[in-house]
């Protein structure tokens, strides 16, 4: 167990702590593959809580049934630019600050990121940050093309350059957002634009690679890049350092690569939150602030390799987790980096149509 291992265990004391107990339930509702497998355990073996754990694979799922009332949540895992929007319609409850003294630990410039979303972040602990891009297998490029440009959006978007690669699997994340984003600004759009004429051209960049892509897909072509049956995913860089790792563990020998491209990509964050409604708001305090200790979120960081905002976390987390450009980017990265903002309703009407066309093709 984490906390055995770790010397964690404490006695319940003030705060969350001491009314969890008397909450003998908790409902976390986060993105699959997106923990350390034993925190769950070690939180529940702690505060006497059992955890109905549930997952799901895109902000639209958890969108739509926040919006639809009484999911019976406690915790919920959003993304950033989802978070303005769902604010506003009052789907969560602001927290309790006297119950999560772990809040010391977050990294203020990361607080400060986070309020452009969550103003004086009266709703939100971040969880993990992101930064997209492209996951490669070096040795597949290259033996396809020698002077491939790995540094840039147009080996995924260029015809002529991707279908050198449509042999090995080329998979694009199913994730509108994201996609249709990198598009925009590989066309120097701006990536939040509004306009719907912006959305067709970036609709044409991609239908005019459809038929070279293997797979839309946020969760599979992690092993796929491990296990070679993908040589180019566009990737969230967690995802690309655990597919590296799992190869390693698996003795495949597989050398993959990350890049954040020359023309941009995005940065975001996923946070946790406390739905209005939530049945067992103390138990859900007691959970964000475990999830604050700074050995338990660097395992987690050690595990499914996102960067963490944690500051005393990092003594705690893997020096080659911690010293990966494509996990914690450095300056010049994140230059490079753009943010999503608030979508309106309108808009993700275009988003959603469009995306639908690339998809099938139609």
């Amino acid at each position: 167990m984490l906390l055995a291992a770790l010397g964690c265990s404490r006695p319940q004391a003030h705060g969350a702590a001491a009314h969890a107990s008397s909450e003998r339930v908790l409902n976390v509702y986060n993105w699959s593959d997106y923990i350390q497998p034993t925190v769950v355990a070690d939180f529940e073996k702690e505060y006497g809580v059992h955890v109905n754990y549930d997952v799901f694979d895109s902000n639209e799922i958890l969108e739509t049934k926040l919006l639809t009332g009484h999911t019976n949540y406690d915790i919920v895992v959003p993304s950033g630019a989802f978070l303005e929007r769902q604010l506003q319609a009052d789907v969560y409850r602001k927290l309790d600050k006297s119950l999560l003294p772990n809040l010391k630990n977050v990294d203020p410039e990361v607080a400060r990121a986070e309020a452009i979303y969550d103003p004086g972040n009266q709703y939100s602990v971040d969880y993990t940050w992101i930064t997209s891009g492209v996951g490669y297998n070096s040795a597949e490029i290259k033996a396809r093309m020698p002077d491939a440009p790995v540094d840039s959006l147009d080996m995924i978007f260029k015809p002529e350059l991707v279908a050198h690669f449509a042999d090995c699997g080329v998979t694009l994340l199913d994730s509108a957002e994201d996609v249709l984003q990198l598009a925009l600004n590989y066309l120097h759009i701006d990536p939040n634009s509004t306009r719907k004429e912006d959305y067709e051209r970036a609709e044409g960049v991609l239908l005019a690679v459809r038929p070279y892509i293997r797979a839309f897909d946020s969760t599979e072509y992690m092993n796929g890049l491990a296990n070679k049956e993908f040589c180019i995913s566009m990737s969230w860089s967690g995802d690309y350092a655990a597919s590296r790792a799992r190869a390693k563990a698996a003795g495949v020998d597989v050398n993959l690569a990350f890049t954040v491209p020359k023309e941009g990509a995005n940065g975001s964050f996923d946070a946790f939150l406390i739905p209005t409604g939530a049945p067992h708001p103390q138990a859900a305090h007691a959970f964000l602030n475990f999830m604050m200790e700074p050995r338990v979120i660097a395992a987690v960081t050690n595990y499914i390799h996102y960067a963490n905002d944690n500051l005393a976390a990092n003594a705690f987390v893997d020096p080659q987790i911690l010293n990966d450009p494509s996990v914690y980017p450095t300056p010049e990265v994140e230059a490079r980096l753009y943010e999503s903002a608030e979508v309106s309703p309108a808009l993700e009407r275009i988003r959603t149509r469009t995306w639908t066309r690339i998809k099938t093709a139609k």
